[in-house]
């Protein structure tokens, strides 16, 4: 599991005390979230609610995490928008500026939409 299987509640392979105890501290938590929000969020089931978190969420999480890495991401991550293919992020797993010298700041974990089990 990823830390977006397990936020949105979609780890398959929970099975011990240990991963039950976590789910219920995240239901807690998102419980505590959604009542200290406005009303669209008070009216989501709690399912939806953690996917909307994550959507907003998954690239400061993600930057959170990476902070300290080094080296390079194991597979091509950065669009090099020059019709020759991507590049892999380096520093930190964040990808270059773009050519105008904007942040292309990419967040590589990019199937972690893909289901667990194709993983």
């Amino acid at each position: 599991a990823d830390i977006g299987d397990i936020i949105r509640g979609k780890d398959l392979y929970r099975g011990n005390n240990g991963k039950d105890k976590l789910e219920d501290n995240l239901k807690t938590i998102f419980e505590k979230i959604k009542g200290n929000n406005n009303s669209t969020l008070k009216d989501l089931p709690l399912d939806e609610l953690r996917e909307y978190w994550w959507a907003l969420n998954r690239k400061e999480v993600w930057k959170a995490i990476t902070c300290g890495a080094h080296g390079t991401y194991f597979r091509p991550t950065c669009d090099c928008g020059d019709n020759r293919g991507c590049s892999q992020a380096h520093e930190k797993c964040r990808c270059p500026k773009t050519s105008d010298g904007k942040p292309n700041d990419q967040v590589p974990p990019y199937f972690d939409y893909v289901p667990q089990f194709l993983r």
